[in-house]
């Protein structure tokens, strides 16, 4: 059995990956991937479609940390590990496959790159309100009335 439990799994396909890397200045750059899924039970995998900043980070330092919370229950996990990017050959091939097999629109043409992520330690996130005592099922009402409030 790899490093991604089943919820980990879920998680990371029902939920925005938010990608930290390191700029070659040494800063963080934090960016949202919409692509990033599971590619097997001890990798993540997402596409460069739009992603020159991370993708050149990672060419230079591949350290790489991606979160996933549901918003509703305030809960997730952040995995820490590396990413190697593949502009071509068996791996980017794969990689084009998986997503048009996931109805990426106009994949072939629009990916420039896939990026491997082999995970390296993961661990869970979870709110302080569960300190509180609060359950998944009151901070899923709260929250989801706050969303359906803003769009009211």
């Amino acid at each position: 059995m790899g490093i991604l439990t089943a919820d980990m799994q879920r998680i990371v396909e029902a939920e925005l990956g938010f990608i930290a890397t390191v700029r070659p200045d040494g800063t963080p750059n934090l960016s949202p991937k919409g692509t990033t899924g599971v590619w097997d039970d001890d990798h993540l995998v997402f596409a460069d479609i739009h992603s020159p900043g991370t993708v050149e980070n990672l060419r230079s330092n591949a350290s790489i940390e991606i979160n996933f919370v549901d918003q509703f229950v305030r809960k997730g996990y952040r995995f820490k590990g590396t990413g190697v990017v593949h502009t071509d050959g068996d791996v980017f091939e794969r990689g084009v496959s998986f997503y048009e097999a996931r109805g990426t629109v106009r994949a072939r043409e629009r990916i420039r790159g896939i990026v491997i992520v082999a995970v390296e330690r993961a661990l869970p996130i979870t709110s302080p309100a569960y300190d509180l005592g609060l359950t998944e099922d009151e901070l899923r009402e709260i929250y989801l009335r706050r969303l359906t409030a803003r769009e009211a």
